[in-house]
């Protein structure tokens, strides 16, 4: 039986708005097998057991994209909490405008420097569609 409503399943995700010098944002497409195949994301992932999600957040830009960041270099700047029929997510945003490394798909999942005005122009989950207002805002 799927848990609905107060029983879902809950989890922490931590992912980023990272800012090329031309004020574009990378978007990560969620590559097929996975849930919301053909969605684009903000990059990052679940926060593990003992992880900060700064930690969490260096580690998943690193596995997924190939490229270094540093704690410093992270700012957060505002939270989603969605309820999907099976999952309830609370997703950190951050912001990042400095790393070390060419931005790579190492999950071969397409990548896309996309401009705010253009945001629309991509399907998002949910959740990642409710931090739109404050990158633009930021941005």
């Amino acid at each position: 039986m799927a848990a609905t409503g107060a029983d879902a399943a809950s989890v922490t995700v931590v992912c980023v708005a990272l800012i090329d010098t031309d004020g574009r944002v990378l978007l990560a497409e969620r590559p097929a097998g996975k849930a919301m195949a053909g969605l684009w994301e903000f990059p990052g992932g679940k926060i593990q057991a003992g992880e900060t999600p700064e930690t969490a957040l260096i580690r998943e830009l690193h596995e997924e994209l190939g490229i270094d960041v540093t704690e410093a270099c992270l700012s957060p700047l505002t939270f989603a909490s969605h309820r999907y029929s099976t999952l309830h997510v609370v997703l950190l945003l951050y912001v990042c405008r400095r790393w070390k490394g060419m931005v790579t798909a190492r999950e071969g999942q397409r990548l896309s420097w996309v401009r705010p005005a253009r945001f629309a122009d991509y399907e998002m989950p949910p959740a990642d569609k409710d931090l739109i207002a404050a990158l633009r805002d930021l941005l």
